[in-house]
């Protein structure tokens, strides 16, 4: 499965997802708001539901503008503007609910997934099954694995090169997570 490409064709992304990744642009905000607009986008507002694909075919252009550094610093901006239930309360908990919260935030069809796994005390892996760009869900991943890091920790995310990607073609993407 490819980036920027929808599992299926009724998928859809609440406007405040939206929202928080044109935010994230920082000082290029009105830059994302027009390439949304050049996709279909126009003016999203948070309670409103957009097609996943115009979405995808937005960030493509976002990220063949901006570059790989720009999906790292959106996908950061995720996670940390986020509100986390009180029982989310350790790093474990934290990346376990990241699918949780991508569930709730598409609807209309498969959306793939965020998979974590405890593989030691203080290791992990998140294996990712969706269309979104590699380089934006390593900083959605490392943002939340900053966030919730216990203190004196600090967290260190790499994708794991030796499996196949979705920047090669792959159908997952596997990061490997430290703390």
């Amino acid at each position: 499965m490819a980036q920027f490409k929808a599992f299926a064709p009724g998928v859809e992304v609440n406007g405040e997802t939206v929202l928080s990744v044109v935010d994230g642009m920082g000082p290029y905000k009105d830059m994302g708001l027009k390439i949304l607009a050049e996709n279909g986008i126009n003016d999203p507002k948070p309670g409103q539901w957009y097609p996943q694909q115009a979405w995808l075919d937005a960030f493509k252009t976002i990220a063949d503008k901006m570059g790989p550094n720009t999906m790292l610093a959106i996908g950061k901006t995720i996670p940390e503007n986020a509100q986390w239930p009180p029982q989310v309360d350790t790093i474990e908990k934290a990346l376990g609910s990241v699918d949780m919260a991508y569930h709730m935030n598409h609807r209309g069809g498969e959306i793939g997934s965020y998979r974590f796994e405890s593989t030691g005390a203080k290791t992990g892996k998140m294996t990712c099954t969706n269309p979104y760009p590699s380089d934006f869900d390593l900083g959605i991943i490392y943002s939340v694995a900053r966030k919730f890091a216990p203190k004196g920790a600090f967290p260190t995310v790499k994708l794991d090169e030796t499996l196949p990607t979705r920047k090669t073609g792959g159908e997952t993407c596997t990061y490997l997570i430290g703390w």
